[in-house]
């Protein structure tokens, strides 16, 4: 094209972003996959860079043979090789390299653990415990509330882990691994059950969750969530916090030995490869559920690899809001102006005295992000903000949450009118969304009547007067108060059912 630059010309940008540093990466050589993740961002709460797993069944032979089948080493061994490689190039500062059941209990275990050193690896196999250990932590960093049992599946164990207020308590491991079952149950009708009884009965754990909900991680219940999901019509594509009732299981079950594999397989967001241990991983949550007595199962989408990083933090970062430490993160990355959703948050505060906590840290978690729209088309930017919240990669917060947050986040980018987006009303209550209504209406003010910077906002107060809302601005900063400004004022006072009035101290 004339005037263009040629074919071996070279476009030269003026500035670039620069990239995230990948500063950690786990290895995590499972029963049945194997997994490099590499991560970067904040340490409470890290943000994955790169995620890749081979499924190469380790577990697979282990109840006939005791070993890793041939076809099975050589796949690990590709996988390592290619992790090991990748995170030399990705110079991540810091590699972990975890096995856990097959490697540890196959007698050939050693000569993988080998074959990883002489790539550069250092191998750590971890016992049933530190396995469980490390899944309890995983599920503190993401529900720090939690308070139930923990139950980690992979491809050659299950283990168990207690977890209240923010501590570990007992925890157990069975050779329960979704690789292990299909051969329990083929013995005769009931195996499974009875078998999952007389362990948890030995083990001292019957009736240990009684009315407590269990933590579902690992994979293939990951996989379980994502095919209820579809059947059920589930409004948001998010594992992470969904709930699966001990009545639903029993009817997932039914619906595993009637549906063709090739039916599961076109479920969204459902890997191929779990596919063949779904019938497994179902029956085994049925019976385990069903021993412990718990009330209900909630999937947690961290697990062993986030614990392992998050038992490594000291003490006073673990005690930080993963909600607001990610939203604090990715305002800064996609919005103009760094710190300004602290701000913004307290000058709309006074506005809202009769929220109670959980609507405070929703509200402050939306202020922080009140300006990811803004680098999305224009017409655009209330829908972006819609999912951000909605789909981003947040822990700590329900999908009632995401909804609330989304519908803030949708009337501050000007989203049109008092009704909520689809499908918000789906999610939340009509009275917390009203209220994120009036939330954005606020933030909306604020950041129009500050240009997003520090100094409007400290120097002028948003608050409650007598059946009006009062923007109350120093005499000499009167010409902030133009006319987008006002009529942004007007709506807030609307939607609160007052009057819009300007106080010049």
């Amino acid at each position: 094209m004339a005037g263009g630059p040629g074919r071996n010309d070279v476009i030269r940008l003026p500035w670039s972003r620069p990239a995230t540093v990948a500063h950690s990466a786990i290895i995590d050589i499972g029963s049945n996959s194997i997994r490099l993740v590499v991560y970067g961002g904040p340490d409470r709460i890290p943000a994955t860079l790169f995620n890749e797993k081979v499924l190469a069944g380790l577990g697979r032979s282990l109840a006939e043979t005791g070993t890793i089948d041939a076809d099975a080493f050589r796949v690990a061994g590709a996988a390592l090789a290619r992790f090991a490689w990748l995170t030399r190039e990705m110079q991540v500062d810091v590699v972990r390299t975890v096995a856990t059941a097959a490697v540890r209990d196959a007698s050939n275990g050693p000569d993988l653990i080998a074959l990883a050193e002489r790539y550069g690896l250092t191998v750590e196999t971890l016992s049933g415990e530190e396995e469980a250990q490390a899944a309890g932590q995983g599920v503190l960093s993401a529900i720090p509330d939690a308070d139930g049992i923990v139950g980690d599946l992979g491809g050659g164990s299950l283990e168990l882990v207690r977890v209240k207020g923010g501590k570990l308590g007992e925890r157990v491991s069975f050779p329960l691994g979704v690789l292990r079952i299909g051969a329990i149950r083929e013995r005769r009708a009931g195996e499974l059950d009875r078998t999952v009884q007389r362990m948890v009965r030995d083990a001292g754990w019957i009736g240990r969750g009684q009315g407590l909900p269990f933590y579902m991680v690992g994979g293939s219940w990951r996989a379980l969530a994502r095919l209820d999901m579809h059947h059920t019509g589930y409004p948001l594509p998010i594992a992470h916090g969904y709930s699966i009732s001990l009545a639903r299981i029993n009817a997932l079950r039914k619906i595993l030995a009637e549906v063709p594999r090739t039916d599961l397989k076109a479920v969204p967001n459902l890997s191929g490869g779990r596919v063949p241990t779904l019938d497994n991983a179902t029956s085994v949550l049925a019976a385990m559920t069903k021993h412990l007595g718990s009330a209900t199962t909630m999937v947690s989408a961290y697990g062993l690899r986030e614990g392992l990083l998050y038992a490594a933090l000291p003490a006073d970062v673990r005690a930080q809001d993963p909600l607001l430490i990610a939203a604090h993160d990715e305002g800064a990355r996609q919005g103009r102006f760094a710190e300004h959703g602290d701000l913004l948050h307290k000058w709309i505060a006074p506005l809202f005295p009769r929220d109670d906590p959980a609507m405070v840290r929703l509200r402050h978690a939306a202020c922080l992000l009140a300006d990811v729209g803004w680098h999305a088309n224009p017409e655009f930017r209330a829908e972006r903000g819609v999912e951000i919240a909605l789909h981003g990669n947040w822990v700590a917060i329900d999908a009632a949450g995401r909804a609330i947050l989304a519908q803030a986040l949708y009337s501050c980018l000007g989203g049109g009118g008092d009704s909520a987006p689809d499908p918000l009303p789906r999610l939340a209550p009509a009275a917390a969304l009203s209220a994120a209504h009036r939330w954005g209406l606020a933030m909306r003010l604020g950041q129009r009547l500050s240009g997003g910077v520090a100094a409007p906002l400290q120097r002028t107060d948003l608050r409650r007067g007598r059946g009006q809302v009062e923007l109350v601005v120093p005499a000499r900063d009167t010409a902030l108060y133009g006319e987008a400004v006002q009529k942004r004022h007007k709506a807030l006072a609307t939607a609160l059912g007052m009057e819009a009035a300007l106080v010049t101290p």
